[in-house]
């Protein structure tokens, strides 16, 4: 019987073993898609204790602790933080099999340095002994980005923010390089004509630009554009239900807009024509700049409404969606591509359903420009996790090319998430480790196992992204 999180946790061969200590294991992070906070990374602050590192802003446990019965009091409540934190105990055991049980451990033994699995009896002594060690300067937030080897990540940023707090983490000469990443969501959302107009009013005063016409919203959408990659931005990310591309002419966009700026509701169609509009138009911005765009696809977001009125987004209640996407995505990436604007792209989806849909409708798309052009991103969210992983390996495999891969990112909020990239390197290291054994990779062409192994866990971002 094999210990728990040993040293080969997750390498079932011996190949496997070979390729992740002497190929993976040590190799730098590039997390190239993150929710970090720059600010707290700029001030470097000591967290106050366990609880507002680990659960503050996790929906991941949140949803957990739900299921488990907790009342909402030691969630997101007033409750205190230890009592926070004891109920996070109490749901822990009952997470066995959902990746939640791997991370915390894995988070425990590799940040913490705790090998003692998690559960109320003990729960007291890890808090006391992990909230001690957070007052000490080896765990504030850059000193953990530096000891997990974290080389770059991009945040993901509004495009009204300042970005003062990545202007002063560069001015510091921290050694990891925290870049922002393009966030243009709210300069589509239309739906909610009191809030887009709100929004439209931060975005007016961040650009400079008098907002009256849908030209306006592209000067001054435009001029940000420049602000961030003067800011050391060559990333920008959507987070969409599906594509859109729906047909439209430029005065039926202007009179939308018009209307909408007057106050009015758009109808689902015309907020779709419009959305098709900005969309292809950020699209161009990107490619213009060189840019690299990336589509997160299939959420279906804050469906519980009374949470929703209590608590607001991103707090649990979003869930896997069921939009088409092949048709939509076609269409949005096919005028780019007949136009010569499009970017280079990662696209990734939240419905399992559209694994193999979406790399066989990305690689439509590939021109022989760049290796690994269209990327089929990462396993995201729901799907972060073994089996998930693993899913969507195989049918970039199968259907595209592993080997340009960019491999892994932690999609997080919290800076104790970097073991999921070791939880990624590990789980391609077994199944590539594998293949090899099984007859089905040459044991004769190992160098370049290993060297397909490295590329994915870090030189293909490094090289994709330039950082």
């Amino acid at each position: 019987m094999k210990t728990f999180m040993d040293a080969d946790f997750l390498l079932q061969t011996g190949t496997a073993r070979e390729l992740y200590h002497k190929h993976a294991e040590k190799l730098p992070i590039i997390d190239y898609h993150c929710h970090l906070d720059p600010k707290v990374i700029a001030q470097d602050n000591p967290f106050a204790d366990l609880t507002e590192i680990w659960l503050g802003g996790d929906h991941y446990k949140w949803r957990a602790m739900r299921a488990n019965g907790i009342p909402e009091e030691y969630i997101t409540g007033n409750r205190t933080a230890y009592e926070k934190f004891e109920k996070w105990a109490e749901t822990l055991p009952h997470t066995m099999r959902n990746p939640l049980y791997h991370w915390t451990h894995l988070e425990l033994s590799r940040i913490f340095g705790i090998s003692e699995t998690l559960k109320p009896a003990n729960a007291r002594s890890i808090y006391d002994e992990c909230t001690a060690k957070l007052q000490t300067p080896e765990f504030r937030p850059r000193a953990i980005m530096k000891r997990m080897r974290v080389e770059a990540v991009g945040t993901t940023d509004d495009p009204v923010d300042s970005l003062e707090y990545h202007r002063a983490i560069r001015e510091s000469g921290f050694s990891v390089k925290v870049l922002p990443a393009w966030r243009p969501d709210k300069s589509t959302a239309i739906d909610n004509p009191e809030t887009y107009n709100a929004y439209l009013s931060r975005l007016e005063a961040a650009s400079n630009v008098s907002i009256n016409t849908f030209d306006d919203l592209l000067e001054a959408l435009q001029r940000r554009h420049d602000f961030f990659a003067q800011e050391g931005c060559n990333l920008s990310d959507h987070g969409l239900s599906t594509f859109y591309a729906e047909p439209y002419t430029e005065s039926e966009v202007r009179d939308i807009f018009r209307r909408v700026r007057a106050g009015r509701t758009p109808t689902d169609e015309e907020a779709d024509r419009f959305r098709s509009a900005i969309l292809y138009e950020l699209a161009v911005m990107d490619c213009n700049a060189g840019w690299v765009q990336q589509f997160h696809i299939g959420a279906i977001r804050n469906n519980n409404r009374r949470m929703f009125r209590t608590l607001g987004p991103d707090t649990g209640f979003d869930a896997i969606d069921d939009c088409t996407v092949a048709a939509p995505m076609n269409r949005f990436f096919g005028r780019l591509d007949d136009e010569g604007k499009l970017a280079k792209t990662i696209v990734y989806n939240l419905n399992p359903r559209d694994n193999e849909l979406l790399v066989t409708n990305l690689y439509n798309f590939n021109d022989g420009s760049v290796p690994g052009k269209m990327q089929y991103g990462a396993a995201w969210w729901f799907l972060d996790q073994l089996t998930g992983m693993e899913n969507q390996l195989n049918a970039l495999s199968a259907l595209g090319l592993l080997s340009r891969f960019v491999g892994m990112l932690t999609d997080s909020r919290s800076f104790l998430s970097y073991p999921r990239h070791e939880y990624f390197r590990r789980i391609l290291c077994n199944m590539i480790g594998d293949d090899v054994e099984k007859g089905l990779l040459p044991a004769t062409e190992i160098t370049v196992i290993n060297q397909m192994i490295e590329n994915i866990c870090y030189y293909n971002a490094k090289r994709y992204f330039g950082w």
